[in-house]
């Protein structure tokens, strides 16, 4: 007769990229928070050895969970100047060229490829109104852009992003 079977719990997938743990989740909030905090900090504040916030921070760029780090400007430097989305509709097969095409625009602070009507939405960050104008202008007249449909932003009430 052959022995009982042990029930054992599953385990959780392990994640081959990406925080694996609480302590490299509690490691990202931390550095989110303020980046520029020494390791002797960030490991005080976990409660482990400075190596370890050293391998885990090592460990985060190499699996391009942590891509940078980045200077958060004050409000009266954000609020300099005009932000605005756009939403673009391009050709079928367009896509790449005005991708690199934006990509080449210093005032396109973000692009993201959306569902719906359109295909694109570029967040845009100009110094004044008429260099606006002029880029939606440029936009618009890119090889295989059909339409595009623009939001100024008036003002933020949430903003997470910094």
């Amino acid at each position: 007769m052959a022995p009982p079977k042990r029930r054992t719990r599953p385990q959780a997938p392990v994640a081959l990229h990406g925080p694996r743990d609480e302590i490299d989740r509690a490691l990202l909030t931390l550095l989110q928070t303020h980046a520029r905090q020494s390791t002797a900090d960030l490991a005080r504040q976990l409660g482990v050895a400075r190596t370890t916030v050293l391998a885990r921070l090592n460990r985060l760029e190499r699996d391009r969970v942590i891509l940078g780090y980045t200077v958060r400007l004050g409000q009266d430097e954000q609020d300099a100047g005009l932000q605005a989305f756009v939403h673009i509709a391009v050709q079928p097969r367009s896509g790449r060229g005005v991708e690199s095409r934006l990509q080449r625009m210093p005032e396109v602070r973000q692009l993201c490829t959306v569902s719906g009507e359109f295909d694109y939405v570029a967040q845009l960050h100009a110094p004044s109104a008429l260099r606006l104008d002029g880029l939606l202008d440029e936009i618009g007249r890119l090889d295989g852009v059909i339409r595009t449909q623009t939001s100024v932003v008036l003002a933020r009430r949430i903003d997470r992003l910094g």
